[in-house]
């Protein structure tokens, strides 16, 4: 395993410790000094509902060790390990990476989702991983209603030495994102990366502006937006899932990407949404720096939020 990946894995395990915490002192509470009866089965079930676990993954786990332990002392390790089987298992349905076409230039991707939950910083962190991997990058700084997000853009354009596409405060989006891919053909970009509003306090208004940018997009290259992001913070819990649904209504989502597991005990959440909606999990943040967003992995996520070594 390369340095870069270990250092990786060791990050989402810290970042997730809250999550992990949560639940391997449940389960030592729960399984410290007994032997495996119903009652601790029902704690065990209501334990991982509690961290935001889906019902399928509790109920699939108590069913296990039903059958296979039922009446006979099980070490909290033991459980801890039939968790991480089983999440591992769900998840791998949904471990998609995001692709990119070489020979397409550019690949655009739509980067959506509410104010708050890390969307600008999250295509900041991408197009710097993107072009460390030697892309050419370009960034559109859709969000023409916030000029703190287009100039936090322009601070990662800065950093990172990838141009930004940016209009006055108040423009059309639409228009900038024309301009952008417009921009990005005639320079062969490798990667667009399109930042949008998320006033999602007004639905219709940002439903119309998103299939407004799409629509436009598709007068210059009829195949984009080749990815749809929805950037999604993990401490909102239960709320992640209302607002996966609104989003996929409005313009499709191709691909979660969930920030903030660093600051929630509800790291379980990512495990519903896969299960609930089926949309890849395509990125995972776990802390404010550069390289705490990386691409997801089932069995490095599966173990971290359980607290065993990834």
């Amino acid at each position: 395993m390369s340095e870069e990946k270990k250092g990786w894995l060791s990050r989402l395990k810290s970042g997730l410790t809250r999550s992990s915490t949560k639940l391997s002192e449940g389960i030592n509470e729960i399984f410290g000094r007994r032997r495996l009866d119903n009652a601790a089965l029902e704690e065990l079930e209501e334990l991982l509902i509690g961290a935001d676990m889906p019902m399928s993954i509790a109920e699939e786990v108590v069913e296990k060790l039903r059958k296979t332990r039922f009446n006979q002392e099980v070490a909290p390790a033991e459980v801890r390990a039939s968790l991480a089987d089983q999440i591992e298992t769900m998840l791998w349905h949904v471990a998609k990476p995001l692709k990119l076409d070489p020979a397409r230039k550019p690949n655009v991707v739509l980067v959506i989702g509410v104010n708050g939950t890390g969307k600008t910083t999250t295509i900041g962190k991408l197009a710097k991983q993107y072009r460390e991997e030697g892309l050419s990058v370009m960034m559109a700084a859709g969000d023409t209603f916030r000029a703190a997000a287009v100039e936090q853009l322009k601070i990662w354009g800065e950093r990172t030495g990838v141009p930004v596409i940016a209009r006055a405060e108040g423009s059309d989006p639409a228009s900038l994102a024309y301009d952008a891919l417009v921009e990005a053909r005639k320079q062969q970009t490798d990667l667009l990366l399109i930042d949008t509003a998320g006033r999602l306090h007004n639905k219709a208004g940002l439903m119309s502006e998103l299939q407004k940018i799409v629509r436009v997009m598709k007068k210059v290259d009829e195949s984009a937006p080749h990815a749809v992001l929805l950037v999604l913070d993990a401490t909102t819990g239960q709320n992640a899932h209302m607002q996966a649904e609104t989003f996929r209504e409005m313009v499709g989502v191709t691909g979660l990407v969930v920030t903030k597991l660093d600051g929630t005990a509800r790291g379980g959440v990512v495990v519903s949404l896969s299960e609930k909606y089926g949309i890849p999990v395509q990125f995972l943040g776990v802390g404010e720096g550069a390289d705490d967003l990386r691409p997801f992995t089932p069995l490095g996520f599966a173990r971290s939020i359980v607290g065993l070594e990834p």
